[in-house]
């Protein structure tokens, strides 16, 4: 979990030493009150630690009580502890719904040895209400919330992120203080976008060329992308349909890329292949 620090107060203590109170944040979006020595970050004291239904302005609150008493008394905190961070104010662990925190999925067809995993669950972003968003993780992948378009991109699979993140957003599974308004337009814009994934329609041709049937140079003639050499001899412009096809990275990427408009795909479909764009769409 990603610090989320904010400075309450610095004071001297009665031995002279410098410190400073701090929010954090912490598990399931509380806040903890920490006392700690200014200069090396250490002796980390827990001062208290606040439900997320709490006033922001109540950390202030508690660190102004505090101060009113250490400053004049030998009152001292007890330690903060690692399990502090990851459990809520009454102590216990903090887990997402159930209901909202689906199976790890693991994918798919993207490109490269090392496949992330996929998990839709509670995010707290601070201060603020919580949020439910899909979560990449896995080895080689730094972990960080990703929009269900990058989810499906990576996956190069609708499902099931398309099914989940449907059945999370049903009004019988909102949960009080989750907030599911970035998770809800992101799926509605993948399911309204002229953008469609393109691993049908490339498996498609790349079994066509295999058995002998068409080439690419073919293909890219059916679909009027053709190109002349110095000699004026035509043939189909390959890189074009490479790239459509994901094969090839577009100008200035690394990576292909596995989407493609709607209408190219039903381009390369019918006049290129000579099928119905719905046998190649996901």
């Amino acid at each position: 979990m990603a610090k989320v620090l904010r400075l309450l107060a610095r004071y001297t203590d009665r031995d002279g030493g410098l410190r400073e109170v701090l929010a954090r944040r912490g598990a399931a979006a509380s806040v903890l009150v920490i006392d700690r020595d200014a200069y090396s970050r250490g002796d980390r004291r827990l001062v208290a630690h606040l439900d997320a239904d709490e006033p922001r302005e109540n950390a202030r609150v508690v660190c102004a009580e505090y101060l009113s008493r250490v400053t004049g008394e030998r009152l001292r905190c007890r330690a903060l502890e690692p399990a502090d961070l990851e459990r809520g104010p009454n102590g216990n662990p903090y887990e997402p719904p159930r209901d909202q925190s689906p199976s790890l999925i693991v994918g798919g067809a993207c490109h490269g040895s090392l496949v992330p995993r996929f998990r839709l669950r509670c995010i707290p972003p601070g201060d603020q209400l919580m949020q439910l968003r899909w979560w990449r993780c896995g080895p080689g992948w730094p972990a960080r919330p990703v929009s269900v378009r990058e989810a499906i991109a990576t996956l190069e699979s609708y499902e099931p992120v398309r099914t989940i993140t449907t059945a999370a957003l049903a009004p019988e599974r909102q949960r009080c203080g989750v907030s599911t308004t970035v998770l809800r337009a992101e799926l509605k814009r993948v399911l309204e976008s002229p953008i469609v994934l393109n691993r049908a329609l490339r498996e498609a041709t790349l079994a066509r060329i295999e058995h002998g049937e068409l080439s690419m140079s073919e293909i890219a003639i059916r679909c009027g992308r053709t190109k002349r050499d110095l000699a004026g001899n035509e043939s189909g412009e390959t890189s074009w349909l490479g790239r459509r096809l994901g094969l090839l990275p577009e100008g200035g990427k690394s990576e292909p890329t596995p989407w493609i408009h709607s209408d190219v795909l039903a381009l390369i479909a019918r006049c290129g292949l000579g099928i119905a764009p719905r046998e190649v769409e996901l």
